[in-house]
């Protein structure tokens, strides 16, 4: 099968790329790496090079934590009406211009224009939420139990921050982690995935004229992130750490960030368990179903990744999703009509043809997709797989792509086991007519995040982050969000 290339490309700088990606932004200006290196960025849907983006060094990585320092007192002590001001004006810029950064997204990172234009919406709610709770951030007061003094508790800034975000969702995860810790009066130094790194630039500019002061966010990529993270760590003036990306990287960053006792979020790898029960609505758990494995084409941590579905309406929900992923239309991200776009990379779309062959030689039969497909780019097709082995590697790996394997079971107990076992537990989607049996297997399912009757569970104003080797810390929420990026200082004092 071939896959028909859009036949309007993009010009070679649809988003004027040249004005934030020559450069890293470091202290509010954009500025040349020290060496001569550069980075390729590739877009998945026709294996072009876009654009090249700098490669910063170890000396570079020094120049963001000074710029980052040399601005943290002044954004500590500015008022939190105005930071939150701030914080408001990069939303409504994000709003203002959602269409470009959406279409930059979608060129970048290849994902359907629809997903990119979701994204767009849901990374600037971050900016919103947070410009709302950059002015409720009180302390506590009250008398010791033993009566001999009062206690006060302060929360400050923790300081510092890095955070290294991953390639699938470009402008979210980086306003997930920018407005909360701006909010809590920190500075930050991001860095982005080297797959998707122009909307991390294109934001960066979005910033300054929102009036986000130099220095407060700089924003650096690199193709050495090991030694250039170790060394920013090792810098004293660095306090915090957050993450998103896979669990084996995480772990090695946690060790690194051990070594000076660095507070870290970490938001890892997932293996979603999505259950069907007898009684559901079918056809409501399959529109459900498409939202949890099919957005953003499969390639996020949330996805449906294990699809449990008991046995009395196993065959008929199997035939009647089949058809719902046979249906979409695989194509260009960029393109209007465009439901499933490319894999981010050659290697994942690799990666998902080996799980599927795996699958397949274990006894699990292709409803619909199951091969890559032929031509430019790195498209893989929507694909439903049945009788699929429990011990398939698929069942232990994140699919990361638009595959749905599909397990019979018999009963809530049996279900319950199989969803537990797994050493991931971000998230987990239930579907039930029945609300006690919701609520009941909800309370029972080791995952940080638990989307009842829905198939999407991603909200600014909701606490994210998993359990297990899923991370460790939250995103977002009332106060999780913001107390990720500060410390209680606790005062005794008696009058």
């Amino acid at each position: 099968m071939n896959v028909n290339q859009h036949s309007s490309h993009p010009d070679h700088d649809p988003f004027g790329l040249s004005a934030f990606s020559r450069d890293l932004y470091i202290g509010g200006a954009w500025q040349p790496a020290t060496g001569e290196g550069r980075i390729e960025v590739i877009d998945p849907s026709t294996e072009a090079v876009i654009a090249t983006v700098p490669d910063a060094s170890l000396v570079d990585a020094a120049s963001a934590v000074e710029a980052a320092a040399s601005a943290a007192k002044s954004w500590r002590e500015m008022p939190p009406r105005k930071r939150s001001e701030i914080l408001r004006r990069c939303f409504e810029l994000m709003v203002e211009r959602s269409e470009t950064i959406a279409r930059l997204i979608s060129l970048e990172n290849g994902k359907a224009l629809r997903d990119a234009r979701g994204e767009v919406a849901y990374a600037a709610e971050f900016f919103r939420w947070n410009a709302e709770e950059a002015v409720r951030i009180s302390g506590e007061f009250g008398i010791a139990p033993a009566g001999g003094n009062r206690i006060v508790v302060d929360y400050q800034p923790i300081g510092i921050c890095v955070l290294i975000t991953p390639w699938n969702f470009p402008a979210a995860m980086a306003t997930r982690k920018i407005a909360p810790a701006l909010a809590a009066g920190c500075t930050v130094i991001l860095k982005p995935a080297s797959e998707t790194p122009l909307t991390a630039y294109a934001l960066a500019a979005l910033y300054e004229e929102a009036g986000v002061p130099p220095g407060v966010v700089n924003v650096m990529t690199t193709s050495t992130p090991g030694p250039v993270i170790a060394a920013m760590l090792a810098d004293p003036r660095v306090r915090k750490l957050s993450f998103t990306g896979s669990t084996g990287v995480g772990r090695t960053l946690l060790a690194e960030a051990a070594k000076n006792v660095i507070s870290c979020s970490m938001e890892l790898g997932g293996n979603a368990p999505f259950i069907v029960f007898d009684d559901t609505d079918i056809d409501a758990a399959i529109e459900g179903l498409m939202v949890a494995k099919m957005r953003n084409a499969g390639e996020a941590c949330t996805a449906a990744n294990r699809i449990y579905v008991q046995s009395g309406i196993y065959d008929a929900f199997a035939e009647k999703f089949t058809r719902r992923m046979a249906a979409l239309k695989v194509g260009p991200g960029v393109d209007l009509d465009t439901e499933c776009g490319p894999m981010i990379t050659r290697k994942a779309a690799e990666k998902i043809e080996r799980l599927v062959a795996d699958a397949i030689s274990r006894g699990a039969r292709a409803l619909c997709g199951g091969r890559t497909l032929v031509g430019r780019g790195f498209f893989y097709p929507p694909t439903v797989l049945v009788d699929v082995s429990p011990a398939s590697d698929m069942g232990c790996e994140e699919i990361f792509g638009p595959v749905a394997p599909l397990y019979r079971f018999e009963s809530e107990a049996e279900v319950i086991a199989a969803a537990n076992d797994t050493e991931y537990g971000l998230a987990a989607y239930i579907y039930t007519r029945d609300i006690g049996r919701g609520m009941r297997v909800a309370s029972k399912i080791e995952a940080g995040m638990i989307a009842l009757n829905r198939g999407l569970v991603s909200d600014p104003a909701a606490p994210f982050g998993g359990v297990k080797q899923s991370g460790l810390g939250r995103e977002g929420g009332q106060h999780h969000g913001i107390a990720e990026f500060m410390e209680a200082k606790y005062i005794a004092t008696s009058f």
